[in-house]
């Protein structure tokens, strides 16, 4: 209680330390322990080998009373007594089933605060780090004061800053983003498409907010958004863009304004060696992509055929949305079909002859921010009178 009158002078409500570290995972998951489970941890503790003995994970314990969830069924060596530990961090179907996600450290959590992300719990080393949130959104959650080293046995980082919290999974149709964000976002959407490289969809969401994209559309076969290395990579743009996960390609039009156009982003096309430019910025061009697992039964359809041009020529109207596919399925035959239906066009980019491919992120980032330098650019002209940010 002396801790929590640091921060005001109605003392925020600190829970202490389990004895039993795992029961923590039970604190933060609205769970109480059974007897039958203290038991089962008071002889699991006695043992230093034991899984149960080790710091809990910010997962879910189960005893032998429970139904095992399907998330849980496979379960690794080291049980003990039926119980069961599952890194919550780490688990897409946990995330789903339970509606929770992991972020960590002071910045992604403010972030995540400001905008109106729900906070269950958080795990603090010292009260110090609650001093860099804002109060009034911290004493909606649960404060757990653990050692540092605990804090540094549960997290991926080298350097882990003493911080983690547990929220609620954020709703983008009831999010908060920023003013600024806001002020300076343009007619511009992203589908990403087949994006399963976690560091590549967090830079790419990053790219997405620097360029003022008004949304990020996810496929199904992208990886999760709130797996923690894209949460890392994407450095607080889960909270500044409203992001749609987990669509098929026929539910992504009903995520789309009326009257937009599709393009579709493509270093390298069918018929022409990489880097090479195409003979006519008009020329119909066939795509023969590699279709993932789940767009199998599509490889039968016939291939749309796509006007080609470079991504630096006049392609960006108002609303305008670009696909982005990934390195290895490349671009699903979906992708295609939208950009056809919509009058959209292959964005070349161009690279050195021998060169295989650019990055998905690095793309990303070149053709957004030129989509975003030529809506600038049409604005301007449409209506001189206007005040339009300048990219900086």
């Amino acid at each position: 209680r002396r801790r929590g009158r640091t921060l005001s002078r109605d003392p925020l409500p600190l829970l202490q330390p389990s004895p039993f570290p795992i029961v923590l995972a039970l604190q933060a998951l609205g769970r109480s322990p059974s007897p039958a489970l203290i038991q089962v941890l008071k002889s699991a503790l006695r043992s230093p080998q034991s899984h149960l003995a080790q710091p809990f994970l910010l997962g879910q314990v189960l005893h032998p009373s429970d139904h095992l969830p399907e998330e849980l069924s496979e379960a690794g060596e080291g049980q003990t007594e039926g119980v069961v530990m599952v890194t919550i961090a780490k688990s897409k179907k946990f995330r789903d089933n339970h509606g929770k996600v992991l972020l960590e450290g002071h910045r992604l959590i403010k972030d995540a605060l400001q905008a109106g992300a729900v906070p269950q719990t958080l795990f603090f080393s010292t009260v110090g780090h609650l001093k860099l949130l804002p109060e009034a959104e911290i004493k909606r959650a649960s404060l757990v004061k653990v050692k540092f080293e605990d804090v540094k046995t549960w997290s991926d980082l080298v350097t882990p800053q003493g911080l983690l919290g547990i929220f609620s999974k954020p709703d983008p149709a009831k999010m908060s983003y920023p003013a600024a964000q806001l002020a300076n976002s343009l007619p511009l959407l992203l589908i990403c498409d087949n994006i399963r490289d976690p560091g590549n969809l967090g830079t790419i969401l990053r790219s997405a907010a620097g360029a003022g994209c008004e949304k990020v559309l996810l496929t199904k076969g992208c990886v999760d958004p709130w797996e923690p290395k894209v949460l890392r990579a994407g450095m607080g743009a889960h909270f500044r863009v409203p992001i749609i996960a987990n669509l098929d390609w026929d539910s992504v039009p009903t995520n789309l304004p009326a009257g937009i156009q599709v393009c579709v982003a493509d270093n390298n096309h069918p018929g022409r060696g990489a880097g090479s430019a195409p003979a006519s910025p008009k020329a119909p061009v066939k795509s023969s992509p590699k279709a993932a697992p789940e767009h199998e039964e599509e490889e039968g359809a016939a291939i749309p055929e796509l006007a080609v041009q470079h991504y630096y020529k006049d392609w960006a109207r108002a609303p305008v949305a670009v696909v982005i596919g990934g390195e290895t399925q490349g671009l699903s035959p979906g992708a295609l079909g939208l950009a056809a239906s919509t009058g959209g066009r292959r964005l070349l980019i161009p690279v050195v002859p021998g060169v295989d491919s650019l990055n998905s992120a690095i793309a990303a980032g070149i053709v957004l921010f030129e989509g975003r330098r030529q809506l600038l650019w049409r604005h301007k002209q449409e209506d001189g009178r206007q005040k339009l940010p300048v990219p900086g």
